[in-house]
């Protein structure tokens, strides 16, 4: 049952590098993570025989905190990282460095992906980034450090 879950997590993640997540794709990632977790873990009996399903404080303490959205979110600082340390004439590096010359509609602007990955650097307290990102070890620190943090 467990391989099954690996499995559905990959297909869940997949190019997840690129993500901009809204709270609503979020919410949804986090209700498939638990509804899997049920699976696996099955139900509960209570002193008196009865049967339960478990609390979700239950299965978070079960896996360790390290949801679906954490494991997202350290994958995409991994990504920043990596295109961060590419030579400036990648491809992928002269996409990140675009500025698009039109203007952007009227209203709320949509959340763009390097706008994401900047705020979860501000909520684990980097600073310097560019630099740190220069550097595997620290950086790998950081990514690690992002799996399991309370406020991403």
């Amino acid at each position: 049952m467990e391989f099954i879950s690996v499995i559905n997590q990959l297909v869940v993640v997949y190019g997840s590098e690129c993500w901009a997540l809204t709270e609503n794709i979020k919410q949804k990632l986090l209700v498939f993570e638990r509804r899997i977790l049920r699976r696996i873990f099955g139900p509960t009996q209570k002193a008196n025989g009865e049967w339960r399903l478990q609390t979700n404080e239950e299965l978070e303490n079960a896996i360790g905190y390290e949801n679906v959205v954490g494991h997202i979110k350290s994958k995409r600082l991994s990504w920043l990282g990596h295109v961060e340390r590419m030579s400036n004439e990648s491809v992928a590096k002269t996409i990140y460095k675009w500025k698009p010359y039109a203007t952007r509609l009227k209203g709320r602007s949509r959340l763009r992906w390097k706008d994401d990955v900047r705020n979860d650097l501000r909520k684990l307290g980097v600073k310097n980034w560019k630099r740190r990102a220069q550097e595997r070890k620290q950086w790998n620190e950081i990514t690690e450090q992002a799996k399991t943090h309370k406020e991403l």
